[in-house]
């Protein structure tokens, strides 16, 4: 590879960026970075990038704030350092649920990451199915967004005929992304008439729209938190008379005790990718992690070669 071509990864998912380096062939840039006891932190830059095509993979898992601001100061270092250009190579972009203003006097904090990503000195941003496609608008710097729909759908697939399958959604506004999932499976959908009363991140369940008696539900969504939406979805679709349950989503964030209660309710698989390390224990059994690694490195090459990044979907 060019030496003029440099792949750089923060502390926040080093085995993926790692598996991406060495998919491509090289050896990620050595960087240096510290914690301060007083919580401030140092980025030292450790081999000339001058003139560079720089990436820095970094996602926002836990502790979320501490990533941003890693990536944020990694990015500054980098551009000080005459890096011709830096893209942020984010799998599961920060603050991607704060998308819009739908209460009074607060922040749409997923437009202020891209300024922050922007004043930073980045160049553009690659990431991978975001929860809204408006946040891409939210961007002045340009933005690829890469789909894992195919990386999970692909796997059901082989693993399972699908002919009593039925995609559901857990809610109306997740529609768009489990019909990306249904069409590539080409089985029919449902959808959840889901209810969020407030922040606390419960649901309740009020409806299925669709056809879920006797079938085989598999839950589709982009990601899980705490888990609530699919918990009480698949009591919900059990309620309805689904026979066997499956879940897949692409960002497995899984806070609070999450994995445990999924570990104990009555869906039999959970697939997910690797955008965000997994947290779980070695030994459990449902949650099966799949890796974007290739799908990563198929986007970095195709920017650092001036090629589309839409014709690794066919589209152009």
């Amino acid at each position: 590879m060019s030496e003029n071509f440099k792949i750089f990864s923060g502390n926040s998912n080093d085995p993926l960026a790692q598996e991406i380096c060495n998919l491509i062939g090289m050896k990620p840039g050595e960087v240096y970075l510290h914690k301060f006891s007083n919580e401030n932190i140092k980025v030292k830059i450790l081999e000339n990038v001058r003139g560079a095509d720089v990436f820095v993979v970094q996602t926002a898992s836990s502790p979320v704030n501490e990533h941003l601001m890693e990536l944020l100061i990694m990015i500054d270092a980098l551009k000080y350092a005459s890096a011709d250009r830096i893209t942020a190579v984010i799998p599961y972009y920060f603050y991607v649920r704060s998308d819009k203003k739908d209460e009074p006097r607060i922040s749409i904090s997923a437009r202020l990451v891209a300024d922050l990503l922007e004043t930073a000195g980045a160049n553009r941003i690659l990431t991978v199915n975001l929860h809204s496609p408006q946040i891409m608008g939210f961007s002045r710097i340009p933005v690829d967004q890469l789909s894992a729909v195919d990386i999970i759908c692909d796997y059901f697939k082989q693993k399972e005929d699908l002919t009593n399958f039925v995609a559901v959604a857990p809610d109306i506004g997740r529609a768009k992304i489990t019909e990306a999932y249904a069409k590539y499976l080409k089985i029919p959908m449902a959808i959840l008439h889901k209810i969020r009363k407030n922040d606390s991140e419960n649901v309740e369940i009020r409806n299925v729209i669709g056809d879920v008696k006797d079938k085989n539900g598999l839950l589709l969504d982009d990601e899980i938190l705490t888990g609530r939406s699919i918990l009480e979805g698949a009591k919900a679709l059990e309620k309805y008379g689904t026979s066997r349950l499956l879940a897949g989503c692409i960002h497995g964030f899984f806070s609070r005790s999450a994995l445990q209660e999924l570990e104990e309710s009555n869906i039999e698989k959970i697939v997910i990718t690797n955008t965000i390390p997994f947290r779980g224990e070695k030994n459990q059994k449902k949650v099966k992690v799949l890796s974007i690694a290739q799908l990563l490195a198929d986007g970095i090459l195709a920017i650092h070669d001036g090629r589309s990044v839409s014709s690794l979907f066919g589209i152009e």
